[in-house]
């Protein structure tokens, strides 16, 4: 049965979305859970379902997205592992920080955690609105995230949900609990249709072993291993670990061409911080099961999601599990 094809997603018309994604289940899975409207944290468990960041039966918390500093002295990261998805993102001077959404699990702990920006809010308004945790942001930005359709939750307004971890230096030592940071957001919505697809390896795809996306401060490696069917990350040469002693790395890997334009904020030392634009489309590459498929993307409004196309314009499938979404310099 040929699969139907996606089309850009708003919260208005994910209903329909979700009969098409029905319709295509003998070749792809489509994750808008039947369960959006479930009850709260505390009124009963989470629904369970697939999920549609990773097309897993899983339980369909809310959404939490958490900012990750991703310096040097920052590594390895604690709770990073148990993301649906992880964002890759450029910030001043070239370098990268990350970001991770988590609905089907809740680490006890995440971090280390740093500032949010600008574009951040534009990237998690396809969430609805999902609480953020983030370490703070420059006074100018402040008012821009707090009239925002987001629970954003700094260690400033909710200092009970953070802690600093010793052994670290500052300011890469601030560590969140998610869900203290969740209990103070008890409406963030929970997971909906945000343009993911899942399913078996499309034909054709070129046989890669690696694949770089370079920042001028930073480097991001994607080698693929096939003892452990998915793609290890590498941050600036090293392998990129979490705090449990699990090496980073996903069975799909989303390299994201992007414009990514001065925004009109800087950081405490001068320098511009990139606006990344996620609503548009363009050239995009999934790398999954050994291969690079070079894919278009298109994002038609902030409060929809993305789909990723072939040549053919059927939609992209990724390998079930936890997806990374890494953005790079429009080409």
């Amino acid at each position: 049965m040929a699969a139907a094809t996606v089309r850009p997603l708003t919260r208005r018309t994910r209903l329909g979305a979700k009969v098409l994604a029905l319709v295509a289940t003998a070749t792809l899975v489509a994750g808008a859970p039947a369960q959006a409207g479930a009850p709260a944290d505390g009124e009963g468990a989470p629904p369970r379902g697939p999920s549609p960041f990773t097309g897993l039966t899983a339980h369909q918390g809310p959404v939490l997205a958490v900012k990750f500093d991703n310096a040097r002295l920052a590594r390895p990261h604690t709770g990073l592992d148990q993301a649906d998805i992880v964002y890759v993102e450029k910030v001043e001077g070239g370098m990268s920080r990350l970001m991770g959404v988590y609905s089907s699990k809740l680490p006890r702990a995440v971090g280390p955690v740093r500032s949010a920006r600008e574009s951040d809010i534009e990237l998690l308004r396809q969430f609805g609105r999902p609480a953020l945790a983030y370490s703070g942001v420059r006074s100018a930005l402040q008012k821009v995230l707090r009239d925002s359709p987001l629970y954003a939750r700094s260690q400033g307004r909710l200092p009970g949900a953070y802690f600093r971890q010793s052994g670290r230096p500052a300011p890469h030592n601030l560590f969140a609990r998610p869900d203290a940071v969740l209990r103070s957001a008890p409406k963030a919505d929970r997971p909906t249709d945000i343009g993911f697809r899942f399913g078996p390896a499309p034909a054709g795809g070129t046989p890669t072993d690696v694949r770089t996306v370079r920042y001028p401060s930073a480097s991001h490696s994607f080698r693929w291993s096939p003892r452990e069917g998915r793609w290890l990350a590498s941050f600036d040469g090293v392998p990129a670990r979490s705090t449990s002693g699990s090496r980073l790395g996903a069975r799909t890997i989303v390299i994201q061409y992007v414009t990514m334009r001065p925004s009109r904020f800087k950081d405490v030392n001068g320098a511009v911080t990139p606006y990344i634009e996620t609503v548009g489309k363009g050239k995009a590459l999934v790398l999954r099961d050994g291969k690079a498929y070079a894919t278009r993307w298109t994002r038609s409004a902030a409060t929809g999601g993305t789909s990723f196309t072939l040549a053919d314009g059927r939609p992209m499938p990724f390998a079930p599990g936890q997806v990374w979404m890494v953005y790079a310099d429009r080409r």
